[in-house]
């Protein structure tokens, strides 16, 4: 079976915000904003996973009062390189911003996409999982997961699956896993790459791939608006509030895995700084407003903070290169 345990669950996050900050305290009773104001940078386009999750977790901070207002720029380009290399190179003057990232930003500077890797940033927390999923058009004739793979059996190149992301990137790597597991060459997967999320599904409706290798929060509205249909995702067991979406595991492809996003602040952040992003995001966990964001998305809660998030981005990197290696991408 390939599991990847990337992230550690609502559970034992809710006890770690518990601990550190009293779960009597409420973010609503603030008198005054924590933080007031947070830049988001988001490495890619409108509609994607990464505008997601910054503009969810800046809805949550600022109705909750934890933040005064909250601003964000896409800055697409390089698969998230051009704001990563942004970041790191004007950082005196972006000590008000947090970049979101995820997964990702192991994948590509492991293959050496990106000359920087996490460790040229100041590292703030993981907030959120995602797990991934795979869809169809809603008018399309594969149906679920066996009939994908018949359609790959009978002939590999006929079908295209997409994402947004680059070759050897985390929606080409799930998509191999998740064929690999049903018995196909993952090198014979035929992958379209985007540069967003957004932009790979228009592909899919357009009819230009045939499948999209996504992030499940990213399929959720969609589907719930009858335009795609989700034929299996990555989690242990059907996510609650979205019954309709069939696991890789029950449909006999032995996959599993969760993507982890959170937020980065430039090199040299001022530890008052970073000790303020790290308190408003603690505290966000327990907060209505919060809570209906993530269950509007499908998110998991995680929290890793500080050296906490550099051990869990470590053993992450680790646990990624070897399946690489695996699949032939390293």
């Amino acid at each position: 079976m390939i599991n990847i345990p990337l992230m550690r669950t609502t559970a034992v996050a809710a006890l770690a915000v518990a601990a550190s900050f009293g779960m009597a305290t409420s973010a609503f009773a603030q008198s005054e904003p924590v933080v007031d104001s947070i830049h988001f940078l988001i490495p890619g386009g409108a509609g994607g996973g990464w505008d997601g999750t910054a503009r969810g977790t800046g809805e949550a901070l600022t109705e909750s009062g934890l933040v005064g207002t909250a601003s964000y720029e896409n800055m697409s380009g390089g698969g998230g390189g051009r704001a990563l290399g942004y970041i790191i190179e004007n950082a005196e003057s972006n000590h008000g911003t947090l970049m979101v990232s995820s997964t990702p930003i192991i994948i590509r500077s492991l293959t050496g996409i990106f000359p920087q890797n996490f460790r040229d940033l100041t590292l703030v927390a993981g907030t959120i999982g995602d797990y991934a999923a795979l869809v169809v058009a809603d008018d399309s004739d594969i149906q679920g997961m066996p009939d994908l793979i018949s359609a790959f059996e009978a002939d590999s190149s006929a079908v295209s699956v997409g994402g947004g992301s680059v070759p050897g990137g985390m929606d080409h790597l799930v998509a191999a896993m998740v064929m690999q597991a049903g018995g196909i060459d993952p090198l014979e997967v035929s992958y379209v790459p985007y540069d967003a999320g957004g932009e790979a599904l228009a592909g899919l409706l357009s009819g230009e791939i045939d499948v999209l290798s996504t992030g499940f929060s990213e399929a959720v509205e969609l589907a719930r608006a009858g335009e795609v249909r989700i034929i299996g995702i990555t989690a242990d067991e059907r996510v609650d509030g979205f019954d309709d979406a069939p696991t890789m595991v029950e449909q006999g492809l032995d996959t599993t895995f969760v993507n982890w996003r959170g937020f980065f602040g430039p090199p040299g952040l001022p530890e008052e700084t970073l000790a303020a992003y790290q308190e408003v995001l603690a505290q966000m966990y327990d907060t209505e407003e919060w809570e209906e964001v993530r269950q509007r998305n499908g998110w998991v809660n995680i929290h890793n903070s500080g050296a906490d998030f550099q051990t869990f981005l470590e053993n992450q990197e680790q646990e990624i290169g070897d399946l690489m290696r695996t699949l032939g991408f390293l």
